[in-house]
């Protein structure tokens, strides 16, 4: 496999995109991060400065380094000065623990790490002694990200430039591009959905805004003051920020939230339409370099739960047993060890299309209670409980039953200064659920368990009884 894809690959060659957007729009503005800003061509002559300083610590063309280091214009920098040299970029989870870090290190043969401190010295540097030149193979590594791990070890899916270059032109083709867009950065770099805004900034020519890490209120602001069109979150974020603005309305220059995630709690969706939040759901994986289905802006109130259609030239379709599978040219060729990929991809999400092909996601597929014969999906309990005024968060999961076979069970955080008892909560269910999905047993918690894109870990959530 690594035969097949390496850089030596024969495929379609294209420019250096950042080489070649800074010719084009040289002195737009590509990159923001607290007070400091980059003009694309700024930008460019800064990453032949990073070449030169990785050159000088030996990383060469074809190896796979790791990137371990928070967001921050050393980053964006170190991004694009290894992807100049040709190195494969293998992006690390800051939040991972020492052993999980190494096995990683490990699995992916990585020849170097770059810390904080090394890539913060690539962003000090603005210019170069020489231009370096390079075009790019399209059929070549651009990146092994490793998958969330929500279901166990993580995996690493091999995303190629093609695979980066469809999603950025999907994106843009359903979004549509305005000359002063920017799009606010609050994930985490290192996650797909972080890395897919630097790519897709060089692409189209956006600005990309970068923050170090999400704080609701920073975001708040800056889409209120830095003029922020756009924002990549997931549900739990969102809440957050409509938390903290307190129904004061977005301005107009805000076109585009894009939620991601998971399953989206309509009760959520519902406050962010009062807020005037422009909200469009979106379904996207590791394995296919970010969003492959988004909900057009133009239906996001017309189609409110839905993920949306696949971009222009991915496909979806749903099996016999509700699961969704996806092909199109952003889906990885494979993964790290395995063999490659060749048709469809089954994602371990269920969900099913409406009349008229829009996706609704339901949920895992490991996370499927089946209780008495019928099927319970966590995320529907966990929106039911997070409609309550008193519930902040919620996590479904099964537990053994003699009787059923499964029963569920919820685990629950109240908002500040909020109180509810577990019978109050039920009776709240039993309203608006059938008597099977309703919770048997729901515990109260301080804070639930998230991976660092803020999805919920259902496998870490526990609950006596």
């Amino acid at each position: 496999m690594a035969d097949r894809f390496s850089a030596a690959a024969p495929g379609l060659r294209v420019p250096d995109w950042l080489r070649q957007r800074a010719q084009v729009t040289p002195n737009r503005l590509a990159l923001v991060f607290e007070e400091a800003g980059w003009t694309f061509a700024e930008l460019d002559r800064g990453v032949d400065a990073a070449v030169e300083v990785l050159r000088g610590r030996g990383v060469e063309a074809g190896e796979r380094i790791g990137l371990l280091a928070a967001n921050g214009p050393g980053f964006v920098h170190a991004v694009h000065a290894l992807m100049r040299i040709g190195a494969v970029l293998v992006p690390i989870n800051t939040r991972l623990t020492p052993s999980e870090i190494e096995w990683q290190v490990q699995d992916a043969e990585l020849a170097q790490v770059l810390g904080d401190d090394d890539v913060g010295q690539l962003a000090e540097r603005r210019q170069a002694s020489k231009v370096f030149e390079r075009q790019f193979n399209l059929d070549a590594w651009h990146s092994i990200v490793y998958t969330s791990g929500t279901t166990g070890r993580p995996k690493g899916a091999i995303l190629t430039y093609a695979n980066h270059w469809w999603s950025a032109i999907g994106s843009v083709l359903n979004l549509g591009l305005l000359p002063d867009d920017r799009w606010l950065a609050c994930l985490p770099l290192f996650h797909v959905g972080g890395l897919s805004i630097l790519l897709r900034s060089v692409i189209c020519g956006f600005t990309a805004v970068v923050h170090l890490r999400f704080d609701a209120r920073e975001v708040n602001r800056a889409i209120d003051e830095q003029g922020v069109s756009m924002v990549s979150v997931v549900s739990a974020m969102l809440d957050r920020m409509l938390a903290e603005r307190g129904g004061r309305p977005y301005p107009s220059t805000l076109r585009c939230i894009l939620l991601g995630g998971g399953p989206a709690p309509l009760p959520l969706l519902e406050r962010a339409v009062q807020a005037g939040a422009p909200v469009v759901q979106t379904y996207g994986l590791t394995e296919t370099a970010s969003q492959v289905v988004t909900l057009a802006p133009e239906h996001a109130l017309t189609k409110l739960g839905s993920a949306g259609k696949p971009l222009m030239g991915s496909q979806i379709r749903i099996d016999d047993d509700g699961e969704i599978h996806v092909v199109g040219p952003t889906v990885s060729p494979g993964y790290l060890h395995g063999p490659p990929r060749d048709g469809w991809l089954r994602t371990g999400d269920l969900g099913y299309l409406d009349g008229e092909g829009y996706l609704y996601v339901l949920d895992r597929c490991e996370d499927l209670i089946i209780s008495g014969g019928e099927n319970i999906y966590p995320a529907e309990v966990e929106a039911t409980l997070i409609a309550h005024p008193s519930v902040r968060e919620a996590g479904v999961i099964g537990l053994a039953d003699a009787e059923w076979g499964r029963r569920v069970a919820a685990l629950v955080v109240l908002e500040p200064g909020q109180t509810a008892t577990p019978e109050e909560l039920i009776a709240f269910c039993r309203m608006r659920l059938a008597g099977y999905k309703v919770p048997r047993r729901i515990a109260f918690h301080e804070s639930l368990p998230r991976n660092a894109a803020g999805k919920l870990l259902r496998r870490d959530l526990s609950i006596e009884g």
